[in-house]
């Protein structure tokens, strides 16, 4: 079984959360709760990923990964 590294976000929007994956283009959900978008861009990274090598496209992978927050005031 091949296993590869992702990079996701999650993010709280007005209704519940966004969840995407910056290495593949167009990978994308939400959810009620942070817990069932984590749950739901899981398993719409693995069908990304399980179309890809079926097609023999090449599966990218996180090398490094840094993710913080800022605070801007003006």
């Amino acid at each position: 079984m091949e296993r590869y590294l992702l990079a996701i976000a999650v993010e709280k929007d007005d209704d519940g959360y966004f969840a995407y994956c910056p290495q593949l283009q167009g990978c994308y959900t939400q959810g009620d709760t942070y817990e069932e978008a984590q749950a739901n861009i899981k398993e719409a990274v693995s069908l990304v990923i399980e179309d890809m090598v079926a097609c023999g496209e090449h599966v990218p992978s996180a090398d490094n990964v840094s993710l913080t927050t800022l605070h801007v005031a003006f």
